[in-house]
Parts: structure tokens; C-alpha cells; sequence
């Protein structure tokens, strides 16, 4: 059980270190849609649609590259050398080009001439850093890493609420930025928190002795490139209905459909809380004794914390949502919680099985799970917003990364067999979700049943995991 001490600890530093930040920063949002209108927040939120398609293209799948090949490689140095300078080259010119035809570009994207300076910007200073902070997570420096990241977050905290707060908002602050509207002050907040997080990390750029070796960049661009078209269509899958919906039913809805989705944020902060921790850990004892079975009880684990996540969000929503979204024009959208909520837990247990083609360095079978997922995602978008609304969006997510959890599963039994026990997650998934779905959507929210239904589950567990519970309990 050490090696599993050793993942659970490596999960909730580095999870800290990601949770924290990003679980101050959504508190933002009630400070975005108290100050901003549905419109004004739906611009919000397709500015950085656009970012992540353009953080995906301009890093093309070299951070977990990186990890693999960082962690193989016996030269570590040329390794790390090799990834820096192809970033920071690739990064320069990527800039010159995206600024050289901004116009025809913002104007494809429909974003404002100004907005798109910006996001730019944003995106390369973003991109730069991606290297040292993969440095930092696979040579096991998680305060290092958690530092950082909360003096990011802390600069955009604080830059927010000077800029957009009418109570603590500091009007001297505000005179030195010329604004179309008050959405472009959290653009400029965020390009101020990259530029310091950029001078932060810069030590870092210089740890490895310059050697490029052309060897270990065919590596790394052959094992990443899959990666990146994989990221570009889980971009799709996540972001597609937030760009389609203010062209179909209007950037008012867009606004409502944007804010209820970050409800569900707290399912997506322990995904990425995992992955932060999993990533390097299951490279690093890929060759460990019982290495699958260690998979296998991570990712039961895994649907059970994120099963009980589902139930506790979806029950206690009534007194959750007030503490992020206040405006009732807000709460158009509030029924699709439930759903995007089990779509991302979908999305968490397939991260866990996909271990099985980056560990194969078969990344191409991701890519094409991936392509799927966005072939649905865009299918549903384009076929059923017209006739349901902003519900065809939280469907289609749903649709797409539980076809692609099946999908990876069904593939991975092939090439890398993982002795997963699939009677017990697909009962947890099974029981947690009825339960949850019934208590919003049948018993119109009932809080007090939902609670007899979240003990009711905690009971079951407790009962069908009492002996590993308790072993690992005694060895703790």
C-alpha cells in the first residue's frame, strides 16, 4: 500500500495546489454576473473558448511528452533543453503570425480587435510557462508549483475586484486602462497574473544546459502530436455549445447556459486535481510490481469520491448556487447541473482508463477517441439546439464522454489489460446517479430526502468496501 500512500499524497498536494486556486477563482463568478449582464458574461466566456484552442495548438501536446519522455530518458538535460527551446521558438513565432493577421483573424473568431490583443497575449505568456511547471510536477516540487499557481490566482483575485467591485473597486486603479466595457478589465487582469507567474518561472528556463537534440524532438513531437489534436477535440467537446448557442438562441442565453455550467466546477477541480497527481505518478510506476492492480483500485476510489461529489452538488444545490450566482436572469440554465455533473464524472473515469494508451505510447488511439467524442458533441449541437435549446448542449457533453469512457475501456482490455472492478464502479456510477436525478429532477430538489439518499449510498460503500477499507485503515 505505499505506492498508493505515495499516489494519495503526490494527489492532494498537487491537487491543492490546483483546487485552491481555481476554487478562488470561481468565486469570481459571483462577482462576474452580479456586475456584468448575461451578455456581457457570454463574452466572458467566449473569449476564452477561443484561448483554449489556442493554449492546445500553440503547446501541441508537448507537456506530456515531456512526462513520458522526461521520465524514460536517462539524459534527462537534453531532454528538458530540447522542450524548452522548441517551446520558446515555436511560442515566437506563433506570436508574430497571430498578431501579424490579427484582423482577419479576430474577425473570424467574432471577437473585438482589442479583446483579441489581449487574448494573445495571454495565450503566449501561458504557453512559455507550460515547461517549467511540467519541471516542477515530474521532479516532485509540489509547494513550489502551489506557490505559484496561488500568486497567480491571488494577482487576478485582487486585480477583479479593484476593477469590477462598485464597493472595494479602486476608481485610480481603473484610470489606467482604457476600456470599451467592463468585461475587458478581467481580460487585463489575467495578462497582468501571466506576465508575473512568467518572471516567477524564469529561474527555470535556465536549469537545463542548452543541447538541442533533434532526436528527442522527433520523439517528442511524434509521441505529442496525437496529444494535440486529442486536446483540440476535447476542446470541442467542453467548449463547441458556449461558441454555437450565442449564434443560435443568443448570447443572453449564452450567459445563463456559461454561468450555471461553472456549478459543476467542483466535479472538474477533482478531475484535474487527479490528473495533476496521476499523470506523473502512473509514468513513474509503470514498471512497479502489481502495477495494474494499483490502477485498478485508484480508479474504484476515483468513481467513488466522484459519485458521492455528484450527490452532494446535485442534493445541496439550493444552498450552493446563492454563494455563486445571485441574479435569477442567471438561473435559466440551472437544470443542466445534474447533467454536466455526470458528464465530467464520465470524463474522469475515462482520464483514469486512457492511462493505458500514453503508457503503450499508442497516443494516436486517444486522438481518435477524441475525434468521436467531438464528431457527437457537434452532430447533437448543431441538430438539437435549434429544437431544445441550451439542454441539447449539456445532452450532447454527456453523450460524448460517456461514449468515450466505453470506448477507452473497450480498447484498453486489448492493449493494456487493467483488472478493473467493473461490477463495483458501474454500481456506484449507477446507484449515485439514479439517486441524484431523482431527488432534482422527479422530487423537485428535495434537500432532505436527498440527504436520506447520500447516506443511503455512503451506507452501500461502506458495507462492499469494508475489508480494503478497513486494511487500509490499519496500515495508515
Amino acid at each position: 500500500m505505499s505506492v498508493l500512500k505515495t499516489f494519495f499524497k503526490d494527489t492532494v498536494i498537487y491537487g491543492l495546489a490546483i483546487v485552491l486556486p481555481r476554487l478562488i477563482n470561481f468565486l469570481l463568478v459571483r462577482l462576474h454576473t452580479d456586475v456584468l449582464p448575461n451578455e456581457g458574461y457570454s463574452e466572458n466566456t467566449e473569449f476564452y473558448v477561443v484561448a483554449a484552442f489556442f493554449n492546445v495548438i500553440l503547446t501541441y501536446g508537448m507537456e506530456t511528452s515531456f512526462f513520458r519522455f522526461f521520465s524514460k530518458h536517462k539524459d534527462k538535460n537534453s531532454v528538458l533543453s530540447t522542450a524548452m527551446i522548441t517551446i520558446v521558438v515555436s511560442t515566437f513565432i506563433f506570436g508574430v503570425l497571430l498578431f501579424l493577421f490579427r484582423a482577419p483573424i479576430s474577425e473570424a473568431l467574432r471577437i473585438n480587435t482589442n479583446f483579441y490583443s489581449l487574448l494573445v497575449a495571454i495565450t503566449l505568456l501561458d504557453t512559455l510557462i507550460v515547461i517549467p511547471f511540467a519541471y516542477l510536477r515530474v521532479t516532485g516540487r509540489p509547494i513550489k508549483f502551489a506557490s505559484i499557481k496561488l500568486i497567480n490566482v491571488f494577482i487576478i483575485v485582487i486585480l477583479n475586484v479593484l476593477l469590477l467591485s462598485t464597493t472595494y473597486g479602486s476608481e485610480g486603479l481603473k484610470s489606467l486602462f482604457t476600456v470599451e466595457n467592463k468585461v475587458e478589465y478581467i481580460f487585463i487582469a489575467n495578462l497582468i497574473a501571466s506576465a508575473v507567474v512568467l518572471i516567477l518561472v524564469l529561474p527555470y528556463f535556465f536549469k537545463a544546459k542548452l543541447n538541442f537534440e533533434l532526436k528527442i524532438l522527433k520523439q517528442l513531437l511524434n509521441y505529442g502530436w496525437p496529444i494535440m489534436i486529442a486536446g483540440l477535440a476535447f476542446v470541442i467537446n467542453e467548449n463547441l455549445d458556449k461558441w454555437l448557442l450565442p449564434q443560435i438562441e443568443g448570447e443572453f442565453v449564452n450567459g445563463a447556459y456559461s454561468a450555471c455550467y461553472k456549478l459543476a466546477v467542483f466535479m472538474t477541480l477533482f478531475i484535474q486535481a487527479f490528473r495533476m497527481g496521476a499523470e506523473p505518478f502512473f509514468f513513474n510506476h509503470s514498471d512497479t510490481e502489481n502495477a495494474t492492480r494499483t490502477y485498478a483500485t485508484i480508479l474504484k476510489y476515483f468513481t467513488i469520491v466522484g459519485a458521492l461529489g455528484l450527490m452532494i452538488v446535485v442534493i445541496y444545490i439550493d444552498l450552493l448556487r446563492p454563494v455563486f450566482i445571485k441574479k435569477e436572469s442567471y438561473l435559466l440554465a440551472l437544470d443542466i447541473v445534474p447533467i454536466v455533473l455526470l458528464a465530467n464524472l464520465c470524463l474522469g473515469i475515462y482520464h483514469n482508463l486512457s492511462i493505458w494508451y500514453k503508457l503503450t505510447d499508442r497516443t494516436r488511439f486517444g486522438m481518435y477517441i477524441s475525434l468521436v467524442g467531438a464528431a457527437i458533441t457537434i452532430g447533437i449541437n448543431i441538430i438539437f439546439i435549434p429544437i431544445i435549446g441550451f439542454m441539447a448542449c449539456a445532452y450532447a457533453t454527456l453523450i460524448a464522454y460517456g461514449l468515450m469512457m466505453l470506448m477507452s475501456y473497450a480498447l484498453g482490455r486489448k492493449y493494456y489489460p487493467v483488472p478493473y472492478q467493473v461490477n463495483r464502479i458501474v454500481l456506484y456510477l449507477f446507484v449515485s446517479t439514479v439517486l441524484s436525478f431523482i431527488t432534482y429532477y422527479h422530487f423537485d430538489r428535495n434537500m432532505w430526502l436527498g440527504t436520506v439518499f447520500l447516506l443511503l449510498f455512503l451506507a452501500l460503500v461502506t458495507f462492499l468496501e469494508r475489508k480494503e477499507l478497513k486494511q487500509l485503515l490499519n496500515r495508515n
